[in-house]
């Protein structure tokens, strides 16, 4: 088998168990290994640290499939691991939760590379790195036979593939996938796009706060910025709300909102849909005087890597301020980051910053964070990457 040998002090990482090995840590390699081949990790000394998967193209040379120099990684490795994966979920969302959920989450599963979540009777993976994309066919193969499913919908289509020099696709890949489908949640009833939505067609991490927030919303005139299919405003209309203002840049995103209204029979004339830039549209509404009991912003990813921090930290600073300077005395802002760049430390800084500059006195009165479907690793704190809070404007 080939081998990186680090240079000297660079497995201290490894040593703690985060599953990573930059480039800039690797001395020289032995043998000739291919992209999605198993290597060993070594110490300068030549100490067995691990073995993961190869990825020239990468910044991240290679990601480890085990820490134990007697485990293979052959197809029964990744039955384990499967096994271990789909065991966990078991005990944290329940049928009556909702029955969608993500079943396998990447490193936190000790499968780095691969994404799959549960819609029902369809499996979603997405499929990320050149060592997943090597056992892409063995993984689907026993995802149909563990869990079930009629059929398995490929979304190897987020950009972050490019990086490890893999093609995008997004294709029907076993049995017989849905490409839509409707989901139960808390209750309520959403049309998901597998075939087209954004991530694996529907924000799963969420369904959590998605409740929570709904409890807030009784009697509140709400403004869901990046609204998408309208998981937030459906709570909030569940919820009791006076009435919601839906804001997205895509207008497919605001149809299909629309339509999960109707599919769950809710008021119609209590849901406005808006298509627009948010900022724009938020500062838009400041200069109107506009004012609402609820704000909710839950944009898409600013910073992906922390080197995009600077900058997404002036977005979040600018949208936050304009939700802030729009709340009613008592009126609560859920803000959300899903930046794996930005920690939870910093997005707090941001959104007090916000309020500072938005000339209010606000409180934080919850935390909230990704479901317990996916799990954050204590050894790869990059895993927890969704954060929210929710301020009262006192």
């Amino acid at each position: 088998m080939s081998s990186l040998i680090l240079k000297p002090g660079r497995e201290k990482s490894l040593q703690r168990r985060h599953p990573w090995v930059f480039s800039g840590a690797v001395a020289k390699i032995k043998g000739d290994p291919q992209a999605g081949d198993t290597v060993e990790i070594r110490s300068a000394e030549g100490g067995f640290l691990g073995r993961g998967a190869y990825s020239p193209s990468s910044n991240i040379v290679a990601r480890i499939w085990t820490w134990r120099e007697s485990e293979a990684v052959d197809a029964a490795f990744f039955r384990r691991r499967l096994e271990a994966a789909l065991a966990a979920r078991q005990a944290v969302v329940s049928r009556e939760e909702s029955d969608a959920l993500r079943l396998v989450y990447a490193e936190s599963d000790g499968l780095p590379g691969f994404i799959v979540d549960r819609y029902g009777d369809t499996l979603v993976m997405q499929v990320g790195t050149a060592g997943a994309e090597a056992w892409r066919d063995t993984v689907a193969d026993l995802l149909l036979e563990l869990t079930g499913a009629k059929g398995i919908y490929e979304r190897s289509d987020a950009d972050a593939r490019e990086l490890e020099g893999l093609p995008p696709r997004s294709a029907p890949l076993r049995g017989e996938p849905a490409t839509e489908t409707v989901i139960r949640e808390h209750g309520l009833s959403l049309k998901v796009d597998i075939a087209h939505g954004h991530k694996t067609g529907f924000y799963l991490d969420q369904r959590a706060n998605r409740a929570r927030v709904g409890l807030l919303a009784k009697e509140r005139e709400v403004l869901n910025c990046f609204s998408y299919s309208g998981g937030f405003t459906l709570h909030a209309l569940a919820g009791g709300a006076k009435s919601v203002l839906s804001l997205d840049a895509s207008g497919d995103a605001l149809a299909l909102g629309a339509e999960n209204v109707r599919l769950n029979s809710l008021p119609e004339d209590r849901v406005q849909w808006l298509e627009g830039d948010a900022f724009k549209a938020l500062r838009k509404f400041r200069d109107e005087g506009r004012k609402f009991d609820l704000v909710i912003l839950d944009p898409p990813k600013f910073a992906p890597t922390a080197a995009h921090a600077e900058k997404a930290a002036r977005g979040y600073k600018d949208i936050n301020l304009l939700g802030f300077k729009l709340l009613r005395p008592g009126g609560l802002l859920a803000t959300f980051s899903c930046s794996g760049g930005i920690d939870a430390a910093l997005f707090q800084k941001i959104v007090a910053g916000a309020a500072l500059d938005a000339g209010v006195d606000a409180t934080i009165v919850d935390y909230l964070h990704q479901g317990p479907d996916h799990p954050v690793s204590l050894a790869f704190p990059e895993s927890a990457y969704l954060k929210g809070l929710i301020c009262r404007v006192n």
